[in-house]
């Protein structure tokens, strides 16, 4: 009995056991044997393309394929790596390796051109298995090369746009499952389940693809033509920020990304061709920093214009050069742009505008708010805009001990004339020593030049303000308008004339003069209406009267040479149009 019962007992735990195989793991033990019968080799799904703005594809999708074998399957193995080797060009060992490994699939290359494949598979080569795969082809080669970069042998991008957006350019492989026996042989005619892939999206771009190509040809000629390492141009839509060129010259083959653009020579080691490699990927366009150079005057500019210190009809004169401090500062034209007004200057580049005395004078007048409000624009943080205010403190104690020099020598040179003037009598007039006046102004001519034409005219400035001041008799001021307008004339041609060629000077001598008259029309004006508010005059319109005197003195200086007699010249008309 106690035996029987043992039986009993053992038999209904294997019944009991069977049960819960059979019924309540039968799903998991059948998804174990699908997994041991069933290969599994992927379908590549297509990379998306990168297209210009106007859809000119940038990068696309060449068809190549996969050869793979399977061990369990070769029936011929020496046939097999003879056509391998032959086909795909590799040495034998490498593909008997590959062939003889026990595996369930061996790769043995990928990327191979769709022709090879289609030859390999026309063999009918037991275990040697053909898949169609796609490899990153860019139909313009060296086009953009450092914006778009390039994929690896995976597919998957390296640098630039291609690893940007490489989780959005990436599709979703496919897969083909076939079954096998216990051997690994595929069981004939017992079909086969595909899941399709699903390709990646595509990426269009604000490149414009012609604009891109003439910037890269314009920038090899730049750089042939100045012997350069390398240039950049950077195209942009100022209206949305939009890129429509980035060229960086020499570009590389996206092609063949790891062949070196220029020669280095056959002596090299892995770790420094690395290197290189690196840096020939390399955009400087996004990577690298330079100083503002020009493209500043964008802010300049605008600040100005937003301010309303300046407005776009407003004249200039660049000889071709300036002097800041100690240093002559010079236009991209040697021998300047001559007058033009502040649009015709931003057109032009002209360093002149955006550092012309005149200009600053304006700056100087909205210094708080300019240096304040414009940052503010620009998205500048808190912390530099403390450091900034720290600056500005500074800025303006410097220019108020430049505008009281140039205050000090307009008087002093109105009333003695250049000669009679030397540097250490203004500087004692100043309460500073004579190294500060040589700081700011460099020399005593360069000191005479600001005053005569710099910063908005001083010397006319002092004139108008003297203008006002009843205790300075009217004949006084006229004798110091008429110094001041020789001197100002005489120094203006002079000192533009020796800057220009005479052909040029002289088809732009009435313009280089027009900043002389319109000074003196501006102090004839004021001193014409307080002699009227004196009952020195009797002039019914001082404004017309103002440049009755100014044309008439326009004329005489186009044939007087002497600054002597052109000023005997001029108290002789404005004593005759002002009834003295």
């Amino acid at each position: 009995m106690v035996v029987f019962a043992l039986i009993f007992l053992m038999t209904g735990v294997l019944i009991g056991r069977l049960v819960y195989l059979m019924v309540f793991r039968s799903e998991y033990y059948v998804e174990q044997a699908k997994d041991l019968h069933e290969r599994e080799r992927d379908i590549k799904a297509a990379r998306g393309q990168i297209l210009d703005r106007n859809g000119v594809v940038l990068a696309a999708n060449r068809t190549v394929c996969t050869i793979s074998v399977i061990h369990s399957q070769v029936t011929d193995p020496e046939t097999v790596i003879r056509v391998l080797t032959k086909e795909l060009g590799i040495d034998e060992e490498t593909v008997r390796k590959r062939v003889e490994k026990v595996s369930s699939i061996e790769r043995v290359r990928t990327n191979v051109d769709k022709s090879v494949g289609d030859a390999i598979r026309a063999y009918g080569l037991a275990g040697v298995k053909v898949d169609e795969d796609y490899k990153r082809y860019y139909p313009y080669d060296t086009l953009a090369s450092k914006v778009l970069g390039f994929t690896g042998g995976d597919n998957q991008g390296i640098i630039g746009l291609e690893v940007k957006y490489d989780d959005y350019l990436q599709g979703t492989n496919g897969k083909i499952l076939t079954l096998t026996d216990a051997r690994g042989v595929e069981i004939e005619n017992a079909g086969e389940s595909r899941l399709d892939p699903v390709d990646g999206n595509n990426l269009v771009i604000s490149i414009d693809y012609n604009i891109q190509m003439y910037a890269e040809q314009v920038a090899e000629k730049v750089m042939e033509q100045k012997q350069a390492d390398h240039v950049s141009i950077l195209i942009m839509n100022p209206q949305n920020g939009e890129i429509y060129a980035m060229a960086n010259v020499p570009e590389f083959n996206l092609n063949e990304p790891f062949v070196l653009n220029y020669d280095v020579g056959t002596d090299m080691d892995a770790a420094k061709k690395q290197e290189l490699l690196n840096q020939m990927w390399r955009n400087p366009c996004i990577n690298d920093t330079y100083e503002p150079g020009s493209t500043f005057k964008i802010i300049t500019a605008s600040a100005a214009l937003e301010q309303g210190v300046v407005t776009l009809n407003d004249n200039f004169f660049c000889p071709g050069y300036k002097i800041v401090e100690d240093r002559r500062i010079r236009c991209h034209k040697a021998g300047g742009h001559g007058a033009e007004n502040f649009e015709q200057g931003l057109m032009n580049s002209c360093k002149q505008v955006v550092v012309k005395k005149q200009l600053e004078e304006k700056f100087e007048r909205e210094k708080t708010t300019l240096v304040f409000d414009v940052p503010l624009i620009y998205n500048v943080n808190d912390k530099k805009s403390l450091r900034r205010t720290e600056m500005t403190k500074r800025m303006n104690d410097t220019e108020e001990r430049k505008r009281q020099i140039l205050r000090t020598a307009t008087d002093l040179f109105a009333k003695k004339g250049y000669h009679g003037v030397g540097i250490d009598e203004i500087a004692e007039a100043c309460g500073v020593v004579r190294g500060t006046v040589l700081r700011y102004f460099g020399s005593k001519q360069e000191l005479y030049k600001e005053v005569l034409y710099g910063r908005g005219n001083p010397s006319g400035e002092y004139i108008i303000a003297a203008c006002e001041d009843t205790s300075i008799p009217v004949t006084e001021i006229l004798d110091r308008i008429i110094t001041l307008t020789g001197q100002q004339f005489e120094s203006t041609i002079n000192y533009v004339g020796s800057e220009m060629k005479q052909e040029e000077f002289m088809q732009n001598f009435d313009v280089i003069r027009l900043p002389v008259y319109r000074r003196l029309k501006e102090c004839m004006v004021k001193i014409i209406e307080r002699g009227n508010r004196e009952g020195i005059f009797r002039v019914e319109d001082p404004n017309m009267r103002a440049y009755s005197i100014v044309f008439a003195v326009f004329g005489v200086g186009e044939s007087l040479e002497s600054r002597q007699v052109m000023e005997a010249e001029m108290h002789e008309i404005i004593r005759r149009m002002l009834d003295l």
